[in-house]
């Protein structure tokens, strides 16, 4: 007897049709403002670090088509570029780097770096560091590393904090053996 009360309550509670849509409204409208600006917050995150990946790949194919050695005023254009590119209120940050695989010394090389927006070059102990994120070559093969880092601040505070969008591209020259620096 006792058990069909309480089923009984059960259904006529899940049935009960009435209540205060402001109410209900008031208990969900913080998790729907919330997930709502998550969703944008998330979106833009994921946005922004592609747009920052493309103007990295952007760079590495535009110097890989070079047959004239670059000076500074190419770099310079390079980082104007980026910049455009990505379209970020925060600072951006630019390194390319010419490094060479020698198979006698089991080693990479870096030829010369170059760099825009307050990063240092790279170095030869840099480029050992490194010697695991970049791709097997041939003897005396060269590839040209595009570095280019800039941050993503939130625009909402959902709980996120401000990221460091990192990218790492490597491109072979295609038209030269090798991409020079003017000096």
């Amino acid at each position: 007897m006792k058990n069909n009360k309480i089923m009984n309550w059960l259904r006529a509670f899940r049935d009960d049709a009435r209540g205060s849509v402001s109410v209900e409204f008031a208990l969900i409208m913080p998790f729907l403002f919330w997930a709502f600006g998550a969703s944008y917050v998330y979106f833009d995150g994921y946005r922004q670090s592609s747009v920052n990946l493309k103007a990295a790949f952007t760079i590495g194919d535009m110097i890989s088509r070079e047959t004239d050695p670059l000076n500074d005023a190419y770099m310079d254009s390079m980082y104007n570029l980026l910049n455009l590119m990505t379209r970020t209120p925060s600072d951006t940050t630019l390194r390319v780097t010419v490094v060479r695989w020698d198979e006698d010394d089991d080693r990479y090389y870096f030829d010369w770096s170059q760099t825009r927006g307050g990063v240092l070059p790279m170095t030869d102990a840099d480029v050992i560091e490194m010697a695991d994120k970049l791709p097997v070559m041939p003897d005396n093969e060269r590839v040209i590393l595009v570095e280019t880092s800039n941050s993503f601040v939130p625009l909402f505070n959902i709980g996120m904090e401000t990221l460091s969008l990192d990218n790492f591209v490597f491109t072979r020259p295609r038209f030269a053996p090798q991409v020079l620096w003017e000096s």
